[in-house]
């Protein structure tokens, strides 16, 4: 399995890493802290035959990609064992998710995940996975006492490969307000 993933500002970071921490400390769940999974949002899940080729597309593709603006608005849960937090499904990840697919599709090798497909896909930042409904409780009530609705910059795209989390790809996208990087 290869995942597709958006990474945001340095401010979008140490909050999401935030409620990683506090979720993990109070239900004594450490999947997402041991697993040093980074705060991000997966566009995309797929495997593929043919990673080198793969890569390739993708770094040409990654290096035409604008950054953009997300707002975090409801923290939602995956049952039976998964809390997350949900952003807008504005313009922004519409499209950027709609190119990735685009991208990946017309290729013979790979086979898209049928959970990252279009209309299909739903954005969300694990924060608590693997978690028992105990667990679950816990985290929501935490995440209930700690969160409020925040913007974000998504600066960086990725491609990595899970279980442990291991990039393979991580590149900056354009920031066109300053004539891109």
């Amino acid at each position: 399995m290869y995942l597709i993933s958006i990474y945001f500002d340095d401010t979008t970071n140490k909050k999401i890493q935030r409620y990683i921490d506090i979720v993990a400390e109070r239900t004594g769940n450490r999947f997402m802290t041991d697993g040093k999974v980074p705060p991000h949002m997966t566009i995309s899940a797929f495997e593929t035959r043919d990673e080198k080729k793969v890569q390739e597309l993708l770094r040409g593709k990654f290096a035409d990609l604008p950054q953009g603006e997300i707002t975090w608005c409801s923290i939602g849960t995956f049952l039976p064992y998964v809390i997350y937090l949900s952003p807008v499904l504005n313009e922004y990840l519409s499209k950027l998710s709609k190119e990735i697919y685009d991208t990946l599709s017309g290729m013979d090798s790979v086979e898209i995940s049928k959970f990252y497909q279009p209309f299909q896909w739903f954005p969300h930042a694990t924060i608590g996975k693997k978690l028992t409904k105990e667990e679950m409780k816990i985290a929501f009530d935490v995440l209930q006492d700690n969160y409020g609705m925040f913007g974000s910059k998504v600066t960086h795209i990725g491609l990595a490969k899970p279980n442990p989390h291991r990039d393979l790809i991580c590149m900056e996208l354009k920031n066109e307000k300053q004539g891109g990087k």
